[in-house]
């Protein structure tokens, strides 16, 4: 039997859901039930604001690159996240380099963001720019 993915949008799939799972998977089958991921326009649109606050936003006295301002505004909504009681599903960890000299983040990545958390983090990007008076042009 081939891999099947389906996506709930009414009843009526999730009933053809519920007959699949019960009556065509073999014993020791594993079923897994997930939120979808980000789309491809929340994507698109939190690189973009991403994009524009890395041209004006100085931390620590300089402009940083984009990846490296993602990596700020994406610790930074962890934390909020957390704060907030509402971890996201992908935690990260700050831990001490092999040699100890440094600190490392590991494991948030955007590309594994759900739908849910990437409209909370393009939130978060706008209550950045507005506290940071950065003004987006539209997208």
């Amino acid at each position: 039997m081939e891999k099947r993915t389906f996506f709930i949008a009414n009843d009526k799939v999730r009933r053809r859901v519920a007959d699949y799972a019960l009556m065509e998977c073999l014993d020791n089958w594993k079923v897994v039930f997930s939120e979808p991921q980000r789309s491809i326009d929340q994507n698109d649109k939190f690189h973009a604001m991403i994009t524009e606050i890395s041209k004006v936003h100085k931390h620590v006295g300089r402009l940083w690159d984009v990846d490296s301002m993602k990596r700020l505004l994406v610790d930074e909504f962890s934390d909020e996240m957390k704060m907030a009681g509402t971890p996201l599903h992908e935690l990260g960890e700050v831990i001490p380099s092999f040699d100890g000299t440094r600190i490392v983040q590991l494991g948030i990545q955007t590309r594994n963001f759900r739908v849910k958390e990437a409209a909370q983090f393009i939130e978060f990007l706008y209550s950045f720019a507005a506290k940071h008076n950065i003004k987006f042009k539209e997208f």
